[in-house]
């Protein structure tokens, strides 16, 4: 089982653990309502350093990740990012990462806990002869995610950076714990997130400062559970449960942010263009409300009657709305706001209504 490098520090804070892809991670600390309240009314802090990353080196590295990746990132200049991810020939997707332009490197960091998928993804395209390695990053580099609205004043404070007009998935550099981090404005709950991106010997100095410096705003320690319930009403699906082998891009309504259709050939690419030009899209991810109080579990059935029409990606109870709100792939016809369908589980039918994606936006 792997820890991160702050397993103590979780500890101490009282954390409850879980295994998720091998890593022994905090599902939450004692109050999983007070860890939400604190992102989205001041600032919380999470260590995702469980989260899959690659460092990208070599004078090809552009080139070739620009022939197999799905978006365009031949624009990017360094500091800026994009989110893409990995097809298969017929357009699945296998992985969805975020992409860190740097003069001398590109990093990639997964959305989701997927482990060594993308990793061993995209070792398979990088063949004998071009000039580009693959670092797994792994467990070498941390990386912490602050949330909330005081994010911004919390890590100006505690690493000397101002991130008040860096735009999403773009990054400035800092040098923390006498290594060199990128702080990255991302997006994982709906209000501003900020990550530090670090090796990690430093992850406990920036861990440290970020805990003194968010002191005052009184910042909490976030775990799986209160991650996953603002994730989830932010609207944001992740790799893993939602975005997996039996979903296109298209269908999880990725246009314009981790699919290109004019930079030319990659895996998948002509599913995906087929599917724009003809708008033959199969399914659609939707947000759906339940009205009952049981939480359905991944991969629960959809029903409209008697006939099965999709299924449940990720399920959670918001403490925002204080209901039970999910992320479901129903086919097309049933995919309307207002919608009527039942999950199917624990041998019974439970009614949910679909609505618009995000359940919840900052005010």
């Amino acid at each position: 089982m792997k820890r991160s490098r702050l397993h103590g520090q979780h500890a101490q804070l009282g954390a409850t653990f879980e295994e998720i892809t091998d890593w022994e991670i905090p599902a939450h600390y004692g109050d999983v309502a007070a860890e939400h309240r604190a992102v989205r009314q001041t600032v919380g802090i999470a260590d995702l350093s469980h989260r899959g990353k690659i460092r990208v080196t070599g004078e090809d590295r552009v080139k070739w990740l620009q022939s197999v990746i799905s978006n365009d990132i031949l624009p990017l200049q360094p500091g800026q990012g994009r989110y893409s991810s990995l097809l298969t020939h017929k357009g699945k997707m296998v992985t969805y990462f975020r992409l860190y332009m740097q003069t001398e490197a590109v990093m990639l960091e997964d959305v989701g806990e997927i482990g060594e998928t993308t990793f061993q993804a995209l070792r398979k395209f990088l063949l004998y002869g071009t000039k580009a390695k693959m670092e797994n990053c792994a467990e070498s580099w941390g990386l912490l995610l602050i949330s909330g609205p005081k994010a911004p004043h919390v890590v100006q404070s505690a690493f000397g950076v101002d991130v008040t007009d860096l735009k999403p998935v773009d990054f400035v550099t800092a040098q923390i714990g006498g290594h060199h981090a990128l702080v990255l404005h991302t997006e994982e709950t709906g209000e501003v997130d900020i990550e530090v991106l670090l090796p990690t010997d430093s992850l406990l100095t920036a861990w440290t400062s970020t805990m003194q410096a968010g002191d005052k705003f009184g910042i909490k320690a976030i775990g799986t559970h209160a991650r996953e319930a603002l994730r989830l009403e932010a609207g944001l699906p992740k790799a893993g449960p939602d975005l997996n082998e039996k979903i296109v891009p298209p269908e999880a309504n990725l246009e314009e942010k981790a699919f290109s259709l004019n930079k030319g050939c990659y895996p998948g690419q002509e599913v995906v263009a087929r599917m724009d030009t003809y708008g033959n899209v199969r399914r659609k991810l939707v947000g759906l409300v339940l009205r009952d109080s049981v939480v359905p579990p991944h991969g629960a059935k959809l029903y409209n009657g008697d006939r099965e029409v999709g299924w449940i990606s990720s399920a959670v109870r918001s403490p925002q709305l204080n209901k039970v709100v999910a992320f479901g792939f129903p086919l097309r016809d049933f995919s309307k706001p207002a919608t009527e369908l039942t999950v199917e589980f624990d041998g019974g039918r439970h009614p949910a209504t679909i609505q618009t994606l995000p359940f919840y936006t900052k005010q």
